[in-house]
Formats: C-alpha cells, sequence, structure tokens
C-alpha cells in the first residue's frame, strides 16, 4: 500500500525533529505552523527559555544526525548547585562523572536548527497557519492565515506535534472525546534574567562564583530550595542565565497573589534569595513585564482516532518541567513513530495503536516522577535525610553498578522505559530507607551486608545503554 502524505500540526521543537525524520524515510511531510518562520520573524516566546537536553534527547538527535550541531550550542551542567538562605552554595553532581551530564540549551536556537533540517530533508513548512477544524472522515483540515482568511485542503495523515494546547487534540476531542484530564499543580513561574558577568558591577560579582562571561558557576543547574518554593538558574551560551521562580499561585505568602508587583517581590527576594537578587539589574522590568505561567500535566485515555490522526509530545502528554524530560520525553516519541510507520506504512490504524501502547505508560510513569522531582528539588535537595539516602546510594553503585542506578540517573542517562525506572526506582527506594531506618550515619551501615540485601532483593539491571 502506498504512503499517504502526512500533515503534521506544529512546527516547535517536536514537529520539527519528526517531519525531518519522516522525510528521511521517504514521507511527502507538510507542516503547519501558526507562528511567523523564527528564522525570519525571531523567536517568539519571550526570553530565551532554557531546555535540558539528557541522553534521550540527544539520542534521538544522534538517529537524525542532528546531536553535533545542536551541541556546539548548548552549555555542559554537571549537577545542581544548591544555595541554601545563609549564601553557601555546594555541587550535587547528576552522574558519576563527566559522562553523565545534561545540557542547557535554547529553545529558540534549538527550534532553529531543526527547521532548517527538515527543509533541507525535503519538507514543506507553512509558517503563520493555524488549524481552525477538521473533517476526519474526510480527511480534510480547515486553515486560517494571520489575516484570519480560511482555506481547506487534504490532510493525508494528521500528526499533532502542537504543544500542550493542542488545536489538533480540540479537533479531535470535539470529533470522539479523547478522556482528556488536566491536573493543574497549583504553581506558577516567572522568568527572570541574569545578564552577563560584564553587564554587573564587580560587587555583586564578589561572591558568586562565577567565571568568565558568567556571573554564576557555568556548568551547574543552580537552585535555591526554600521548602514549598524555589527559584533555579539555566546557563545560556552567551553567558546569561535564565531564572526561574517557582511559587504557588495562590494563597498565604509566598505566593503570586501575595506578590501583586515588582515592588514586594523584590522585598521577597532580598528576604529569601538576598544573594540572587544583586545579580538580576533589571528584576523590576522581569518581574512586571513577564506573566505568571501556568504549571499543569495532560493525561487522555486516547492519543488517536483509528489511522487518521495522532497526537505525540506535549499534545498527548505534557508534564510540568521538574526532571527536564518533556522534550526529552517527546523526542524520544518522534524516533518511536517513525520507525513504526516506516515499517508500516500502509496501516496507520495499527501503527497509531501500537504507538499508544508502547509510549503511553512511559508517559505516565514520567508525568508522576517529574511532580515527585519538584519536591525534591524545592525540599528535599537541603534535607539531611535525603542526602543520607543519597550518600548510601552513591556507596552502591559504586559497589555493585549492575544491581544499583540512582532513579536520576535510569532517568537521565539511560534508555530505559521511563516506566522501568519508576518501579525500579521505587524498589529501590524501599531498600534504602529499610537500611537506614536503624541509623541515619551512612558510615555505620555495613555497606557489604547492603549489597547483599539488594542483590537477594533486585534482579539486575538490565544492559544499560548510554549514548
Amino acid at each position: 500500500m502506498a504512503q499517504q502524505p502526512i500533515s503534521l500540526i506544529g512546527g516547535g521543537l517536536v514537529g520539527a525533529l519528526l517531519a525531518q525524520q519522516l522525510a528521511g524515510r521517504g514521507f511527502a511531510v507538510e507542516v503547519f505552523e501558526k507562528r511567523p518562520d523564527p528564522r525570519l520573524a525571531g523567536f517568539i516566546g519571550g526570553r530565551s527559555i532554557n531546555l535540558a537536553l539528557a541522553e534521550r534527547g540527544l539520542q534521538a538527535l544522534r538517529t537524525a544526525g542532528l546531536a553535533d550541531d545542536v551541541l556546539q550550542h548548548a552549555v555542559m551542567m554537571r549537577g545542581r548547585m544548591v544555595h541554601t538562605p545563609d549564601g553557601a552554595s555546594g555541587l550535587q553532581r547528576y552522574g558519576v562523572d563527566d559522562s553523565e551530564v545534561i545540557w542547557s540549551v535554547s529553545r529558540g536556537t534549538l527550534n532553529m536548527l531543526l527547521l532548517d533540517a527538515a527543509e533541507a530533508a525535503g519538507v514543506r513548512f507553512h509558517f503563520g497557519q493555524s488549524l481552525v477544524g477538521a473533517d476526519f472522515g474526510r480527511q480534510r483540515i480547515r486553515l486560517a492565515d494571520e489575516a484570519g482568511v480560511q482555506r481547506e485542503r487534504d490532510a493525508g495523515l494528521l500528526l499533532g506535534a502542537d504543544g500542550a494546547g493542542s488545536a489538533l487534540r480540540a479537533a479531535m476531542n470535539a470529533h470522539a472525546p479523547l478522556g482528556e484530564r488536566i491536573e493543574s499543580l497549583g504553581h506558577g513561574y516567572k522568568e527572570l534574567e541574569i545578564p552577563p558577568a560584564g553587564e554587573l558591577p564587580p560587587a555583586a560579582l564578589q561572591l558568586s562564583g562565577g567565571r568568565e562571561q558568567f556571573a554564576l558557576e557555568p556548568h551547574a543547574l543552580h537552585i535555591w530550595p526554600r521548602g514549598g518554593y524555589m527559584c533555579i538558574a539555566l546557563p545560556n551560551a552567551e553567558g546569561s542565565f535564565t531564572v526561574t521562580l517557582f511559587l504557588p499561585a495562590q494563597g498565604a505568602a509566598p505566593s503570586f497573589a501575595t506578590l501583586p508587583d515588582a515592588a514586594a517581590a523584590r522585598a521577597f527576594f532580598a528576604t529569601d534569595f538576598p544573594d540572587l537578587l544583586p545579580l538580576i539589574p533589571r528584576f523590576d522590568e522581569d518581574f512586571d513585564g513577564h506573566p505568571v505561567g501556568t504549571l499543569s500535566t495532560l493525561y487522555l485515555e486516547r492519543w488517536h482516532l483509528g489511522g487518521s490522526a495522532l497526537l505525540l509530545g506535549d499534545a498527548a502528554h505534557a508534564i510540568v518541567p521538574f526532571h527536564g524530560q518533556g522534550m526529552n520525553c517527546g523526542f524520544e516519541d518522534t524516533v518511536v513513530l517513525t520507525d513504526l510507520l516506516a515499517a508500516a506504512p500502509g496501516d496507520s490504524a495499527e501503527v497509531f495503536a501500537e504507538f499508544q501502547r508502547v509510549r503511553q505508560p512511559n508517559a505516565d510513569a514520567i508525568a508522576a516522577m517529574a511532580l515527585e522531582n519538584y519536591v525534591e528539588m524545592r525540599d528535599s535537595v537541603a534535607d539531611p535525610h535525603y542526602l543520607a539516602k543519597r550518600e548510601l546510594g552513591s556507596a552502591l553503585a559504586a559497589r555493585i553498578p549492575g544491581h544499583y542506578m540512582a532513579r536520576y540517573r535510569l532517568v537521565t542517562f539511560t534508555h530505559v522505559p521511563y516506566a522501568y525506572a519508576l518501579e525500579r526506582g521505587r524498589a529501590q527506594d524501599q531498600l534504602l530507607e529499610q537500611l537506614l531506618r536503624d541509623t541515619p550515619d551512612v558510615a555505620a551501615i555495613d555497606i557489604e551486608a547492603a549489597a547483599r540485601l539488594f542483590q537477594s532483593k533486585l534482579a539486575p539491571l538490565p544492559r544499560l545503554r548510554h549514548g
């Protein structure tokens, strides 16, 4: 059976990467994106929002032949630099060494690189084109340009990579309910910016730990954990940092409801983040000028309508950003879907069903782990019991690497399914808790007995693929 042409809604990160991979397998792909071409109009989306690129996303980029190009625009992050209220800081490594790091990359830079690669592979892009309706029976879509002028066209196979607010998902749901459930976290976020070191007075940099053009240590994801809330900062290649404040949306102070303007926010930062405030010279302008973003998790019972339309990436399973895996999960989607379609191009109904069967348990697992990681980042990283578990886990990883690997490392540096990482992590955590029940002092634990416990209770880890 001949390949159907593919209409892909959404030319963001996942859409552009998927389009490039499909075109490379011989599919005719047209992409419809509601925003203007960022290569001509400039990237729209506030500041250059950073993303954390980890092994799963890198593997997808390797598959597409793009990993080396992307890494030239990325900054390596070795771990979490935890900033305590007294101004002290310390690095908690993500992995065992520099072979296990994540990369901070600008969303705009990455999107433009992926668009260029997709066009070079033969993909046709249509910018300024919003999906306003679909007739799934006739395989037709209705589009509107920036002036509101509408037109209809044949769709062929419809794929939706148009993000958490997916227009294709809305059209599919109107045609046949998808079992959509959106769970709000109840917390919001606001972006601020630390400029390159050259734009800051020397006094502000005296104790910051930065070097060269960076006001802070460049090779780290910085966290100011404060219990129920936090700030984080990710490096940008040119020397700035994108700072994100995460707070409850409503309720007693501190919440966004109790910070109505920059003056209130400045007083809050002076008390809770005194070492960070001097590094944000445009604090008032940033705080008053940037909206409060919302944080939610999207769950769908169905990701597809038979063989006519399928959702992937955030359009199917948007998650909160606290594990840095949203983009990585979406990129992993593109590899799985491309392989399935290439293997059975004439049976889209079976391909779409199999894609959901394979990916949905993993999407649910990373959604759960991202929510748990918020608590870890804003609270546990400074908690003595958490630090003891981390220390004991590191000792076990060195002693029995075939039976113990921290869940964060399984998620971030290997290709094991997210669902496996979640289940294995819970089993390992129960044993760590058991070992620490009698003594909080890791030095007092018999590491050989602990190793035997893990080996007796848990199956060996699967062969772990790093890049």
